[in-house]
């Protein structure tokens, strides 16, 4: 190569590097936008964080939701409200831990829960 083509070779270069950094820096997406590093799980047609929200009846919902279960509160990210087939009809409701079927019998934990009248 002659001196006039590396010349033209490291202005090109300079040119490419100009404009490639005079866009500013670059700027991490956030909101709705995905991490590609980051864990996501989805919920229906939605994308959520599982370390800030759980998918339940196909609704992302914040970890610190609750609902009653009779006259006991459970957090429906992590237990559920189950009947309870009882003999004593103020004890109706029981919060086992989710994934635990509701049919099994009493666990360590369970809560049995009264229902409100």
């Amino acid at each position: 190569m002659t001196p006039r083509c590396y010349i033209l070779a490291v202005w090109a270069a300079l040119c490419i590097i100009s404009l490639l950094c005079s866009q500013g820096a670059p700027v991490s997406p956030t909101g709705a936008h995905l991490m590609l590093c980051q864990s996501h799980s989805r919920c229906g047609d939605r994308f959520y964080d599982p370390q800030e929200d759980c998918c339940y009846d196909d609704a992302v919902v914040p970890l610190s939701t609750s609902r009653k279960c009779g006259n006991c509160t459970f957090r429906i990210c992590f237990e559920q409200c189950c009947p309870r087939w009882s003999f004593k009809p103020q004890e109706t409701f029981v919060v086992k831990v989710r994934g635990q079927a509701c049919s099994f019998g009493p666990f360590p934990g369970d809560r049995v829960c009264s229902s409100v009248r």
